[in-house]
């Protein structure tokens, strides 16, 4: 079933205001949803319906987020919403008079919000800071005061900060105005006010006089994070003929080298980084290691390795030391020095008995072993790292290699038979359950179903809590009804309250918040008792219209998109990541920009891709490519995290693996994981969505990869 038509089930016996069409245009970001908003209400006016003020609402949004201020604030002015939604109507009506320059009617309208009885609280936080913001720029500045004091306190965020500074300058309150600029130029030194906010407290307030070493480095360290390397240089340079302590001097030197790598300055950084180096031993240790990490980037791995061995015998008491110990035993596992990367695995675990990396050295130390197929020696950091970390979330892989180096060392299939199905019983939504049937299935022994049932959607009664969300999906504000959603899930505390909960959400289309509720609380029941109800929150087929449309153009598996997407965003369409990734299948820009050339289409403007219809459209064109190129969703889902180029080259130097250990030898950390997750749930999808019949099967033999193909 349509999201669209889950949500006609839940409100059976009531008229929805929107279409279908309309709906799933609006849920899918379509180009015509404006359009057919403002029809349909253009319709329900000429014929009198009683649903014109919720259809008015969507229509007015639509306008407003358009960009037509003066359009949506004629619509949202025509008649009230039900009772309800009238609040959300206030809401946006106040955004469409400020931005059609009636800053007065606009605060007005945010009153009737902060004043509404028994109005959401997300709802009354947002309209008490526009409120504030309407009354500055109206001008009454003492009760924009103290509105700002108020919503401050409740949305920290720059803008207010800044706004609430103009209004205690203009009450007179110099010393608080002074306090909320400071902190928006050094703790938001990104943010466009964070330089009309230096500029006053320069200029204006402390004419002639020049911040320190701890404001400047502050701001320098903010401006690096955000990525501004030069502003963050700016800043450090402000510092040239102060009169700093060495321990101060080495650690502008290290922040200096950090932004002149970033600008690819490598001379400038060197010389930086030798004063760095001169200066207490913990500034010391962090510039070496930078040293160090830097070449290993380079691939320069002979020198990385002295490098990073250095660090482990010259600041052992240091974090720098211990990582250094780490990535000498880690470079010499790529490498193919099995032998040498066991034994610095071994030292490291003896010289940094706490190291947060203890138990992945450990795991790594056995795979040396397994690689040197000295099966007796890898189950004996196996088993010790089972026995250490029992909760780790390396158990499952130490489990199943535990079983295969057994199988490899001769065991016989009898016993290892029982090892490999209380793996797919005790870990069934793992790889390692995957592989652990596959290894079953060429023992000849039949395989386990890793969870004896499919999902089961459930019809359960709503719980009362969402009614005013189910309102605010039949109007289509489907941003709004996230939000409330959001507001009742951190209340939950159990299974029983939780699983009622993911049910309504999922017949809602929130399938992020359906997603989220089962990962806080139904775990246990989804993964340990293995029930269908709760699986079906963790594994749902989102926006399958989409999915399913995309892939029948492609060509692609459905199944798999539904497991990227799963890994990628949890069917979240607004999700965007440190690498500007957007939506649920976290295309880049730049991406989406030669998928569109590809296939004939505008380039699309960043903000586009948070659209379901178009991120998914992309990412099923994407993945039929990978497909045709590595035809194996192990090469496949590693290219679209890592790219085609390494994962190319990785075939090329690797390919000669048995599968299993092709996966756990990828260099990138990140990709290991992304690939065990996204393949195990491509091969869940399958089982419980796909035709009955034969289980599918995972081939684990690595293929060739094309030559020619995508490479982007």
């Amino acid at each position: 079933m349509s999201w669209t038509g889950a949500v006609a089930g839940w409100v059976l016996g009531v008229s929805l205001g929107q279409s279908p069409t309309t709906l799933e245009a609006v849920r899918l970001h379509h180009t015509e949803a404006t359009s057919l908003a403002r029809r349909e209400w253009v319709a329900c006016v000429e014929q009198k319906c009683p649903d014109a003020g919720r259809l008015a609402l969507l229509a007015g949004t639509l306008a407003l987020s358009d960009g037509h201020a003066a359009e949506a604030r004629d619509i949202l002015s025509a008649g009230p919403a039900p009772a309800l939604l009238e609040p959300y109507r206030a809401f946006y009506l106040g955004q469409a008079r400020f931005y059609a320059g009636d800053a007065q009617g606009a605060a007005l309208d945010f009153a009737r919000v902060v004043e509404a009885p028994g109005a959401p609280l997300g709802l009354v936080t947002r309209a008490r800071a526009r409120l504030g913001e309407s009354l500055l720029k109206a001008g009454q500045v003492k009760q924009a005061a103290g509105v700002l004091e108020a919503a401050v306190k409740a949305m920290p965020t720059p803008e207010l900060y800044y706004q609430r500074a103009q209004a205690r300058g203009e009450s007179g309150n110099s010393e608080g105005q002074q306090a909320d600029l400071l902190t928006v130029a050094l703790r938001f030194p990104s943010h466009p006010y964070a330089d009309d906010a230096v500029k006053w407290l320069m200029e204006e307030h402390r004419p002639g006089k020049s911040w320190g070493f701890a404001e400047r480095t502050q701001r320098a360290e903010g401006l690096l994070s955000g990525g501004a390397a030069k502003r963050a240089l700016d800043e450090l340079d402000a510092l040239n003929g102060a009169r700093l302590t060495k321990e101060q001097s080495a650690k502008v030197a290290l922040l200096r080298a950090k932004g002149l790598f970033a600008l690819n300055r490598e001379p400038e950084a060197d010389k930086a980084l030798a004063i760095a180096r001169k200066g207490p031993v913990a500034i010391a240790a962090e510039a070496e290691l930078l040293v160090a990490r830097r070449v290993l980037r380079a691939d320069e791995n002979d020198k990385a390795r002295a490098l990073m061995a250095a660090l482990d015998k010259k600041y052992a008491s240091q974090p720098a030391g211990e990582e250094g110990a780490f990535f000498a035993g880690w470079i010499d596992l790529q490498a193919g020095r099995f032998a040498e990367a066991a034994k610095a695995f071994a030292a490291h675990g003896a010289r940094y008995a706490r190291s947060r990396r203890r138990e992945e050295g450990l795991w790594f130390r056995a795979l040396a072993h397994l690689r040197l197929e000295e099966y007796a020696k890898a189950r004996e950091a196996l088993d010790s790292l089972v026995t250490t970390f029992p909760r780790s979330g390396l158990v499952p892989q130490a489990r199943y290699w535990t079983a295969r180096s057994r199988e490899l060392g001769g065991t016989s299939a009898a016993e290892v038979t029982p090892e490999y199905e209380r793996l797919i019983t005790t870990a069934p939504a793992s790889f390692y359950a995957l592989l652990a049937s596959e290894r079953l299935r060429e023992l000849g022994q039949p395989a386990p179903a890793s969870f004896p049932r499919p999902p089961l959607a459930l019809e359960l009664p709503r719980p009362p809590e969402l009614a005013l969300a189910v309102e605010l999906t039949r109007a289509g504000l489907f941003r709004d009804a996230a939000d409330e959603v959001e507001s009742h899930v951190g209340r939950l505390r159990s299974a029983e309250q939780a699983l009622p909960f993911a049910h309504a959400l999922l017949g809602l289309g929130e399938f992020g918040h359906a997603h989220t509720v089962a990962a806080r609380h139904l775990w246990g029941r989804a993964f340990g008792s293995r029930e269908p109800d709760a699986l079906a929150a963790f594994y749902p087929r989102a926006f399958s219209s989409a999915v399913e449309a995309a892939a029948t153009a492609q060509k692609v598996d459905p199944f798999l998109v539904w497991a990227i997407m799963r890994r990628e965003s949890a069917f979240k369409p607004e999700v965007m990541s440190a690498a500007d990734a957007r939506g649920l299948m976290q295309i880049i820009p730049k991406t989406a920009t030669e998928i569109a050339l590809k296939l004939s289409e505008p380039a699309p403007a960043p903000a586009d891709l948070f659209s379901p219809e178009r991120n998914i459209r992309y990412g099923a064109w994407y993945l039929a490519r990978l497909m045709e190129r590595f035809a194996h969703p192990v090469l496949a889902a590693a290219a679209y995290n890592a790219g085609p180029g390494s994962v190319a080259k990785w075939a090329v130097e690797r390919g000669n693996l048995p599968l299993d250990l092709f996966v756990e030898s990828i260099p990138f950390r990140e990709t290991r994981g992304y690939v065990k997750q996204v393949v195990a749930d491509l091969f869940l999808y399958r089982a419980f969505y796909g035709e009955k019949g034969e289980q599918p099967r995972l081939s684990l033999v690595v293929p060739a990869p094309a030559k020619e193909g995508v490479a982007f």
